[in-house]
C-alpha cells in the first residue's frame, strides 16, 4: 500500500489536485482548509476516489454531517490503527465506479477522469477553473449556461454574483483553445459550446481565441 501524507488542508488540496488516489483518509480537524472543505473540493473536482473521514467527535450528528458531504466511511477517534487500515483496504477493494464519458465537440475532447483536454490531438493545459468551466459547457450539450450557473458550479454558491471572474476565465480559456472559436457568447444569457458543425444560436457571437470577449 503506497501512502502520501499531508499535514494541513492546503497541502492535501494540492496533492489531490495532481494525483488520483483510490482512498483518501481525511481528518475533519485539519489546520488551514478544513477537512469538510477539502472533502467538498475533492468530490466537486470529479475525482473518482473514496473518502474516509476522521474526527474527534463520535456524535451521531457529526457522523451524519461527514457522510452528507459525500464521504464513504467515518471513523471517530480514538480508534485502533488496524481498524483504519482494514477500512482503507475494504474501500480499495470496492469496484471502481464507471468513469464519466469523454466529452466531445467537433475536434475538442475533454476527459473528466484524466482531466485531459485536447484539440485536434493537441494537448491543452488548463487551470482547474478553466477545466471546470469547459466541462460544464460541454456537459450542457449545446445549451446555454449562464454566468451565474458557472459561478455556482465551478466556484462556490456564495461567490459574488457581480464579479468578473467568469468573464476573465472564459477569455483566457478561449485563448488557450485557439481558432476557430469554440465558446459562443449568447448576449444576455450566457455561454455555450455548439455540438454540431455550423450550429449557431440566434443572437450569439463566437469569439476566436485571440479576439475580443463579448457578453
Amino acid at each position: 500500500m503506497a501512502v502520501d501524507t499531508a499535514y494541513d488542508g492546503e497541502s492535501g488540496h494540492e496533492k489531490a489536485a495532481i494525483t488520483r488516489y483510490d482512498v483518501v483518509v481525511l481528518d475533519r480537524d485539519l489546520p488551514g482548509m478544513s477537512g469538510d472543505a477539502l472533502c467538498r473540493e475533492i468530490l466537486q473536482s470529479g475525482a473518482i476516489t473514496r473518502v474516509i473521514m476522521l474526527t474527534a467527535s463520535g456524535a451521531v450528528e457529526d457522523r451524519v454531517a461527514g457522510l452528507s458531504l459525500g464521504a464513504d466511511d467515518y471513523l471517530a477517534k480514538p480508534f485502533a490503527f488496524a481498524e483504519l487500515v482494514a477500512r482503507v483496504r475494504a474501500l480499495g477493494r470496492r469496484s471502481t465506479p464507471a468513469a464519466p464519458p469523454v466529452l466531445i465537440a467537433e475536434d475538442l475532447e475533454l476527459d473528466p477522469s484524466s482531466r485531459n483536454v485536447t484539440r485536434s490531438g493537441r494537448q491543452i493545459e488548463l487551470t482547474r477553473k478553466e477545466f471546470g468551466v469547459l466541462e460544464v459547457l460541454l456537459s450542457a450539450g449545446g445549451s446555454v449556461v449562464s454566468s451565474e450557473e458557472l459561478l455556482e458550479r465551478v466556484w462556490d454558491e456564495n461567490a459574488d454574483p457581480f464579479t468578473t471572474t467568469v468573464r476573465v476565465t472564459v477569455m483566457t480559456l478561449r485563448k488557450k483553445l485557439g481558432d476557430p472559436g469554440v465558446i459562443e457568447t449568447v448576449v444576455g444569457s450566457g455561454y455555450r459550446v455548439p455540438t454540431a458543425a455550423g450550429e449557431k444560436t440566434e443572437g450569439s457571437d463566437t469569439a476566436a481565441g485571440s479576439g475580443p470577449l463579448r457578453r
